[in-house]
């Protein structure tokens, strides 16, 4: 496990878009290429930073009402491919996968949204996030190589490390990371449990 990774490529995708302007900003002098989706995208192109979207880098169109747009094997590869295995990297060389060295993510407002008085089924199902847990768990999974921030509150603490170590993380970082990644699923997965199981079936 390296002690240090140097950020090179960034993906953000998230629905509390508090700081994400300043802290893509903040990758700059480290020319990060940024990878970003929908509205995070347009976030942050409206705020100055270069990006490309996800489905330009994936070769493949976002479909079925952005219900399907990071699950792609260029996205998930790029994230959990081990990096210097020696098949890894013949394997990833021959589908053109390319390394994502952070992922920036929150998820759809579960929690809030069947919080509301009066929520439908329908709409409460379909803020059920499935892409974002994705991205989180592979990043959080291959933390030897990639960082996975899931809280804004966390975007000052980042940017410091990176400003003072060269646009590196350290493994202890990444691993602390990580632990909070998987807290964050879990505890979505279990709103959703628990709404489930109270909710009235559909119509």
């Amino acid at each position: 496990m390296s002690d240090r990774v140097k950020v090179q490529r960034a993906l953000f995708s998230v629905s509390d878009k508090t700081g994400i302007v300043d802290f893509a900003t903040a990758l700059k002098p480290w020319n990060v290429q940024i990878l970003s989706t929908g509205g995070t995208a347009k976030c942050l192109r409206e705020g100055g930073v270069a990006v490309t979207d996800v489905s330009e880098f994936a070769g493949s169109p976002e479909v079925f009402d952005g219900r399907v747009k990071t699950l792609h094997p260029k996205i998930h590869g790029g994230l959990l491919y081990i990096r210097g295995n020696k098949q890894h990297e013949r394997e990833r060389g021959s589908v053109g996968i390319e390394p994502i060295d952070l992922v920036v993510v929150n998820l759809y407002p579960f929690e809030q949204t069947v919080a509301r008085p009066g929520v439908s089924f329908e709409e409460a199902i379909e803020n059920i996030d499935i892409g974002g847990p994705s991205m989180i768990r592979s990043a959080a999974k291959n933390h030897a190589a990639v960082a996975v921030v899931t809280d804004p509150a966390r975007y000052p603490a980042v940017q410091a490390e990176l400003e003072a170590n060269d646009g590196t993380l350290a493994v202890a970082t990444r691993r602390t990371l990580a632990e909070e990644a998987f807290a964050r699923t879990a505890a979505y997965d279990r709103a959703i449990h628990a709404y489930l199981q109270g909710a009235p079936p559909p119509a």
